[in-house]
């Protein structure tokens, strides 16, 4: 039976925004990927190149396990991995080649892998696993002994031929009962650094689950390489299962369940709610959803019974303009009445934002800011359009690209295509919209003191205090925005 080394290209150093937070969640795809082989036989090992700090670390875990394959699996449920992030690439391509001096079979699934097979294929992958790959890994890996399936045969692989040409199988229909699926391998992660980390730059330990694959709404900036636009769901029975069986093997305090989206099936959160009060499970969690899920009241409810405390929306504009050139399939009405209900049960709304969409203008932009420092989220997460390949917005912008067509690492933020300002002016956008908001919650947190004084504490003062940066910040901020944005001084309705 072979051995099987996994790996995944994913190193916390390479990515600087990520590695200041100090937040890691461990390769949750990757240990499914494990878990599958593993249950049919496979001796298997996890080479976790998180904390890694040299992209060549690997060879000395080649050499004392000596793996007939190795397998670089990125995480697919981890959105830093859908970015398609330069600095990871290169640490695969890296990886590849060293595993085939040992004379291993290099084995890739990837998001970047899916949409650039061919590069991946140059650079020393022996396969690329194309979408969802737990079935085609065991499928291919069995072929390499059984011999009784022809590579052509096999759905949803990339490989070259002996002449160097490369074949691309059809692909593979995504699963659908996810249930049949084993636990991921927990087992193989060394859990220490992660709580580590975790207790040190926040005080509490938090593990990353999925109870679901795929979106199946359109937003057309949206990339789906792996999961696409079916969406499936484990049973409550299932994930509660295996959060038991993670409270008593690595204990955790908090839960990201890293869904596209979290509990969409109708009856589902409240079935989970009750199961997690059955259990006894006392742990905290965030999510994911739509603005038009969350308008629902009894989906608020069972969130909060279950332990929710933060819920991050795709608000991405002010301008419902925007909204409806992205297909984005809801209306800053449901925005703003998902973020009231969210509040008023106790539960913190969080905002992704994005600016620099084809179309919007000073106007647009003006009606994001006035709408977050309205509604006050209780964190928000800018970004600029980002084209990926596989979607209609990448078809939309994709002449106007420059040679650079993916971010270096997740700080990046740089406009790839040409747009309505100046890629300078969105950096600076960036800055702003912080300041701004920073500033917005340093005076409702004064107001608020002001009102109840013996609730002053120390974190409620820190708040406070943080007006005496933001506010000059914000001024500054403003008047380097607004030149960069050829923006008249007399004009201060941004502010």
């Amino acid at each position: 039976m072979k051995k099987i080394l996994f790996t995944h290209s994913y190193f916390l150093h390479l990515d600087p925004k990520q590695l200041a937070t100090k937040q890691p969640y461990p390769p949750l795809g990757t240990l499914y990927a494990a878990a599958v082989m593993r249950e049919q036989g496979y001796e298997v090992t996890l080479f976790d190149t998180m904390f890694q700090e040299n992209t060549t670390a690997i060879s000395s875990r080649i050499d004392s396990y000596e793996p007939d394959i190795v397998v670089i699996y990125d995480d697919g449920f981890n959105y830093l991995t859908k970015m398609c992030l330069t600095n990871m690439r290169e640490a695969a391509f890296v990886m590849s080649k060293i595993a085939r001096t040992y004379g291993c079979t290099v084995i890739v699934s990837s998001s970047d892998a899916s949409d650039r097979y061919e590069a991946y294929l140059n650079e020393g992958a022996d396969y690329i696993l194309i979408g969802e790959a737990e079935q085609t890994l065991l499928e291919l890996i069995g072929s390499f002994t059984n011999n009784q399936l022809n590579r052509q045969e096999i759905q949803g692989i990339a490989f070259k031929e002996a002449n160097g040409s490369i074949v691309k199988t059809v692909s593979r229909k995504v699963m659908a009962d996810l249930d049949s699926l084993p636990f991921p391998a927990w087992d193989l992660i060394d859990i220490a650094p992660y709580r580590e980390m975790w207790l040190k730059s926040s005080g509490y330990f938090s593990l990353n689950i999925g109870t679901t694959r795929g979106c199946p709404f359109k937003c057309n900036w949206c990339a789906k390489p792996i999961y696409g636009n079916r969406y499936h769901s484990r049973s409550p029975e299932k994930v509660v299962a295996e959060l038991v069986l993670l409270k008593g093997l690595h204990g955790f305090d908090h839960i990201w369940f890293c869904d596209d989206i979290f509990g969409l099936k109708p009856g589902w959160v409240a079935s989970f709610a009750q199961l997690v009060t059955e259990a006894d499970l006392k742990f905290t969690f965030k999510i994911q959803a739509r603005a038009d899920l969350l308008v629902q009241e009894n989906y608020i409810k069972a969130l909060a019974k279950a332990g929710c405390t933060n819920v991050w929306m795709g608000a991405e504009s002010g301008s419902q303009k925007i909204l409806d050139a992205m297909d984005k399939g809801i209306t800053i009405e449901q925005v703003i009445e998902a973020t009231r209900l969210l509040k008023q049960y106790g539960i913190m709304p969080s905002w992704f934002i994005q600016f620099g969409y084809p179309g919007e203008d000073w106007e647009d932009i003006r009606l994001t800011i006035s709408m977050i420092k309205q509604w006050l989220p209780h964190s928000i997460g800018i970004s600029v359009s980002y084209p990926l390949p596989g979607t209609l917005f990448y078809e939309k912008v994709k002449n106007d690209l420059a040679e650079k067509s993916n971010w270096t690492d997740s700080d990046e933020l740089k406009m790839m295509f040409r747009n309505r300002f100046q890629p300078e002016f969105y950096k600076q956008l960036h800055r702003y919209v912080h300041c701004v908001y920073r500033k917005k919650l340093a005076f409702t947190e004064i107001r608020y003191l002001l009102l109840h004084p013996l609730s002053l504490n120390r974190l409620s003062l820190k708040k406070s205090l943080s007006a005496l940066y933001y506010l000059p910040a914000a001024l500054i901020s403003s008047f380097k925005t607004r030149q960069l944005a050829k923006i008249p001084k007399y004009d201060a309705a941004v502010i």
